[in-house]
């Protein structure tokens, strides 16, 4: 009989000790694979680009961007991981965000550490895992008129990039971006970087 190959897990989290933690955890429980860890957004994004895994589990704030940032980044790919947020972030409104953004489950960091593992698991097996959300919320989302690319950008945006440094991070032209920008403020309603970045962080 073949045994199932364990599922393969990647870790963002700015906490050295979560990191410890969950690799401890992941070690003793063989149906998981602790792939790679990570401290950043952008580290953890180039990771996954090589070292592909089945579920990331990533915190809500990492630094120097947000869960949000990752997600929309991911929902650019062909194939990208499942994602579960585990935070300590108490906003009733974090998992609406998550689900909104394209994440597969929310998991408080006040949940004991067996019930983020379950998560993990029934993620990788094509459940979506929540608490109670008023999904009509998510659907009056202005950001919900923005194609895939567009989310991208202002992910970027909001991470503080210009739109040379984008340009050159998705290997497009600066006219692009600048063509993105345009569309984004249209759809949003808004006449600069800062209304639409503030758009964002509320979504």
């Amino acid at each position: 009989m073949n045994k199932t190959a364990p599922i393969k897990v990647g870790l963002a989290d700015k906490n050295p000790l979560m990191h410890a933690a969950l690799k401890h955890l992941m070690s003793e429980d063989d149906r998981f694979e602790l792939v790679f860890v990570a401290f950043n957004c952008d580290d953890f994004l180039r990771n996954a680009a090589t070292n592909p895994i089945d579920v990331g589990v990533i915190g809500w704030i990492i630094g120097p961007c947000d869960g949000r940032f990752i997600l929309d980044h991911l929902n650019g790919q062909e194939h990208p991981p499942r994602i579960v947020v585990y935070t300590g972030d108490e906003s009733k409104i974090v998992p609406s965000q998550v689900m909104s953004h394209g994440g597969a489950a929310f998991v408080s960091k006040s949940e004991q550490p067996a019930v983020l593992l379950d998560t993990v698991a029934a993620v990788a097996a094509g459940r979506m895992v929540f608490p109670y959300i008023d999904v009509r919320s998510i659907y009056d989302n202005p950001l919900s008129t923005l194609t895939r690319r567009e989310m991208e950008v202002l992910a970027d945006l909001a991470s503080g990039r210009t739109n040379k440094q984008i340009a050159r991070d998705l290997g497009v032209s600066l006219n692009t971006i600048k063509f993105h920008v345009r569309n984004l403020f249209q759809k949003l309603g808004v006449n600069s970087r800062g209304q639409a970045i503030a758009m964002y962080l509320k979504s």
